[in-house]
């Protein structure tokens, strides 16, 4: 039994498009508040839309070249650490290249989407002292691999020696199979993936003329349109956006003192539980540690998959309990609502002693 009063940790993803990662904190521990339970929130990621906000402190912002090529501004920021010879700049692909600006799926151009403004705030970071850089790679517009971003460092010089690239990543996808996986979802049809996958396999080979590189065999090159491998490319690492977050905030310290944990995302589906936030938490909590789960939708195959990878876990889908539509609208206050009833079935005496 889940005692009264005791420890709550929140690490959550954003709920796309209705709520952060910071807004679900908030909703969670309101409602865990009357309870008596000490919640502590802790924003996560997957290297997707909320990179940034997850894992900056500071932040800064210019004028960059957008996926359509018109100029849009847009955020990155510094990297949360305790050291401060650190100095490592936080971009998301999703501020400066990413599918929302270029209007949606509707709107976006699959195949002159450009992942340039990425390479320019690479650079921008330079010029304002980073050491590194660390690019969530999630949301873009682009199948470009990463061509844009690696044309912007050289117009402007190129990389500084020993400067460090890092690219966050939620999916092991290789680099030439990024058109087949993500491009329908940019607007592309099927002739234009056809198209792009041959574009990537030549990049692929300049990659390799160019720098000595092979991606066919790098798990995670093919984020975000093919960004990760010119990260790669570039000498730099791709990781996974999720244990990325969760060694710097030292995530598994935190969760194994807790009573519950609570997390979730806007939609849960198999690929949920590979390389992104929820899969992520159900690696990193014990399974004696009760575990709450709250999404805005769930495939039911996700839903077999979770409960049976943690068997104390509790599932809500926003969607499921009140319509797409309050789902989609009311988000914040639906998640202040379920979690304060989920903590009032935790203790039935006490409900009806406040009733």
């Amino acid at each position: 039994m889940t005692r009264r009063g005791g420890r709550l940790v929140c690490a959550s993803d954003k709920f796309r498009g209705t709520a952060t990662a910071s807004e679900v904190g908030e909703a969670v521990r309101s409602a865990a508040s009357v309870y008596g339970w000490h919640t502590t929130v802790v924003p996560v990621s997957d290297g997707g839309e909320g990179f940034l906000e997850a894992i900056a402190g500071r932040f800064e912002s210019g004028r960059f070249t957008g996926p359509d090529g018109n100029p849009v501004v847009a955020r990155w920021g510094w990297a949360r650490t305790n050291s401060p010879e650190v100095r490592a700049a936080v971009l998301e692909t999703a501020q400066v290249s990413g599918l929302l600006l270029a209007g949606g799926a509707q709107r976006n151009d699959p195949i002159t989407a450009t992942s340039y403004g990425v390479g320019e705030q690479v650079m921008a970071a330079v010029d304002a002292g980073a050491t590194s850089a660390i690019i969530g790679c999630g949301g873009s517009a682009s199948t470009d691999g990463g061509w844009g971003m690696i044309s912007a460092i050289r117009e402007r010089g190129g990389l500084p020696e020993r400067f460090k690239l890092i690219a966050a990543v939620d999916v092991q996808t290789p680099f030439t199979d990024a058109a087949r996986i993500f491009a329908p979802q940019k607007g592309a049809n099927p002739a234009t993936v056809d198209k792009l996958t041959l574009r990537l396999r030549q990049q692929a080979e300049t990659y390799r003329t160019e720098f000595g590189v092979d991606l066919s065999g790098v798990p995670g090159s093919g984020a975000a349109g093919g960004i990760a491998g010119a990260v790669f490319a570039l000498g730099g690492k791709i990781t996974s956006g999720f244990d990325l977050v969760a060694n710097l905030f030292d995530l598994r310290s935190t969760i194994e003192t807790a009573d519950l944990v609570v997390t979730g995302e806007g939609r849960l589906d198999a690929t949920s539980l590979n390389g992104k936030v929820v899969g992520g938490i159900l690696r990193t909590v014990d399974s004696r540690v009760p575990l709450l789960v709250v999404v805005g939708t769930a495939t039911a195959d996700a839903i077999r998959i979770v409960r049976a990878a943690h068997p104390d876990t509790s599932l809500i889908s926003l969607e499921e309990a009140f319509g797409l539509e309050r789902a989609m609208g009311e988000t914040t206050a639906l998640l202040t609502q379920v979690i304060g009833d989920h903590l009032k079935s935790l203790h039935p005496e006490e409900a009806d002693a406040k009733s």
